[in-house]
């Protein structure tokens, strides 16, 4: 069984590599970009888009279904972002276990854009318009045995801006293994999908990515550590921008400066691709989180004031039946979004009775 279940997470692997060239662009050339917005609480506050923990978590289920678990059944959760200026998104999932079918999580994503203005060339108005974006995913994830376990996730994704609209298929597929000493790891590969109509008759890519993400928690410290690796599938994470000089180069000569520029390049890469998070849980009822997103540092930095771009804390707090995640997430000088995420299950409200 477990040849199997590896042979299994590896042909996943092979079949998504095979279908998005390991050249894939990032940023600005995908459409349905909302898809890789943070909406979990826990997972923001550990730094990345998704996590590789086994705790019957469900609201780490929509980005990672090899989690889903029976244990979620009846469990539900609602996550909501107050995001910059006018904008702002969020989640509702909801498990269910069929003794045959398996363990199943459903969850509606969304993302408002706010109020626009509508305008002409010579600044005539003609009133307002909206825009948002929202994605129905139905997930499945199955235990292959007492380690391995695989899911996955359809989508079905409809955007629209102003009188535009476009919809969309894609499928996330995962696999993980898990020991009893807590220690997980995981591999997920996200958004392999399509447009079935477009905005301008030109057919867009959808941000694919390859992560793969491992957490442990320690044997005799109530603390756990996590490390996501990714966007995989592109080695190379780094822009060029025109308007900055290339210090590893000689501004007369055009020649490489020397080998410790070239080092610092390629550590600079690497790290790019890296997310750390931590998570310590001094009671059952009590959690503090916090992340770092080396990438998102580097790209969102301002030189003349760096602060705390790249970082992330978070606490839980349950009370009765209820869990409460808050974030705080630094993207800008400017502030810091909000995360809200609230978690229950309502079988236990049902026993009661």
């Amino acid at each position: 069984m477990k040849k199997r279940a590896i042979s299994i997470i590896l042909a996943m692997t092979f079949i998504t590599l095979t279908f998005n060239q390991v050249n894939a662009q990032i940023g600005g050339d995908n459409t349905y970009e909302f898809l890789n917005l943070g909406n979990s609480s826990r997972v923001v506050a550990m730094g990345g888009k998704f996590l590789a923990i086994d705790d019957n978590d469900i609201t780490l289920a929509p980005n990672n279904p090899s989690l889903i678990t029976p244990e979620m059944d009846n469990n539900l959760a609602l996550s909501f972002v107050d995001f910059y200026q006018d904008i702002n998104y969020g989640f509702v999932s909801y498990g269910k276990h069929f003794n045959k079918l398996g363990s199943f999580a459903a969850t509606m994503q969304y993302v408002n854009y706010g109020s626009f203005t509508y305008a002409d060339e010579a600044g005539e108005r003609y009133g307002n318009f909206t825009a948002g974006e929202y994605a129905l995913s139905i997930g499945w994830g199955r235990q292959l045995d007492s380690l391995f376990s695989i899911g996955a996730n359809f989508k079905t994704i409809y955007s629209s801006l102003e009188a535009n609209s476009s919809f969309g298929i894609a499928v996330d597929i995962a696999g993980s293994y898990s020991t009893p000493n807590d220690f997980t790891v995981s591999i997920v590969a996200r958004n392999i999908g399509t447009q079935l109509t477009t905005y301008l008759d030109k057919t867009e890519p959808l941000p694919f990515e390859l992560q793969l993400g491992l957490s442990k928690k320690l044997e005799h410290v109530p603390f756990r550590y996590s490390i996501l690796l990714t966007h995989l599938e592109k080695p190379d994470l780094t822009y060029d921008d025109p308007t900055d000089p290339d210090d590893n180069v000689d501004p007369l000569t055009g020649e490489p400066l020397n080998d410790e520029s070239s080092l610092e390049d390629i550590s600079d890469k690497v790290l790019r691709h890296v997310v750390i998070g931590g998570e310590f849980t001094p009671t059952d009822n009590i959690s503090l989180r916090i992340g770092y997103n080396y990438r998102r540092r580097q790209e969102l930095k301002v030189d003349q004031k760096i602060g705390t771009l790249g970082f992330s804390w978070g606490v839980g707090i349950k009370i009765s039946r209820f869990q409460f995640n808050y974030t705080r997430s630094a993207y800008h000088l400017h502030g810091s979004p909000n995360y809200l995420t609230v978690t229950t299950d309502l079988g236990a409200f049902m026993k009661k009775r």
